[in-house]
């Protein structure tokens, strides 16, 4: 049967909201579906979100990554290989895949899954930004990496703080921050960070979560690093053992 009406039936669209669902697929894989006004969009959970494998890879960014090291065998390093302007808006549209992908998977909270596809996407950038022929091409993703920066970002510390890792996430989104302002440092345009939103929101979040009572594991942790720092070992070794009496000698 062609007609998807079944499928959406009690599945309403919501304006205001990014309404998606996990779903196992006919192949038995899990599946992500996007409601849209008319429809749906459903991409799968790993690999390609479309399903496809570009000339046999699970990718074009993992294509063209075997087609530079078939360059560098030849050629004996980078010189001479670039990407032509089809090639990087092949991957820009690729990247728009993964872009829809890891909206959902943040709002069914598969934190992992975000942080995968978004340094995904952050390495594309980088590809492009070395390897595109034109000026043109190597800037055209630029603008979108203080928002996947940040997403990935949000990822990493909301993931590491469902695990109770609160310094953790602080360190992620502290690392975040440094890497927006290098963005904007890197163009050019320092003062720029500061009207920047993603870098606001990424100052907000860190306050947030930097209040948040710790766990006394991660206490302890905190205070064995600290000691670590400043050659204190002997201090570091007491929290080691305090924290192999409350965690019972598990390692972590």
């Amino acid at each position: 049967m062609l007609d998807i009406t079944p499928i959406l039936d009690g599945w309403d669209y919501d304006p205001e909201e990014i309404t998606v669902r996990l779903v196992e697929g006919r192949d038995g894989r899990p599946k992500v579906q996007m409601r849209l006004d008319l429809g749906l969009l459903q991409m799968n959970y790993d690999g390609r979100p479309d399903g496809k494998r570009p000339n046999g890879y699970e990718s074009l960014y993992q294509y063209y990554q075997h087609q530079l090291e078939v360059h560098r065998q030849e050629a004996g390093g980078d010189q001479g290989f670039f990407l032509d302007p089809d090639d990087c808006e092949e991957l820009s549209q690729e990247a728009l895949q993964y872009y829809y992908r890891y909206l959902s998977l943040f709002h069914l909270e598969e934190y992992a899954a975000v942080e995968r596809d978004t340094a995904r996407n952050l390495h594309v950038f980088d590809f492009v930004k070395k390897y595109a022929e034109t000026e043109e091409d190597r800037e055209s993703l630029e603008h979108y990496r203080p928002y996947v920066i940040m997403m990935n970002a949000r990822a990493g510390a909301l993931l590491a703080l469902k695990e109770k890792r609160q310094p953790e996430a602080v360190r992620r989104v502290e690392r975040a921050i440094r890497r927006v302002k290098d963005h904007f440092a890197g163009l050019g345009k320092p003062k720029a960070a500061n009207r920047c939103r993603e870098l606001i929101f990424l100052k907000g979040f860190l306050r947030e979560i930097s209040r948040m009572p710790l766990d006394p594991v991660d206490e302890l942790r905190k205070k064995m690093q600290e000691a670590v720092e400043r050659e204190d070992y002997e201090t570091a070794a007491v929290f080691r053992d305090q924290i192999q009496k409350l965690t019972g000698g598990r390692k972590g």
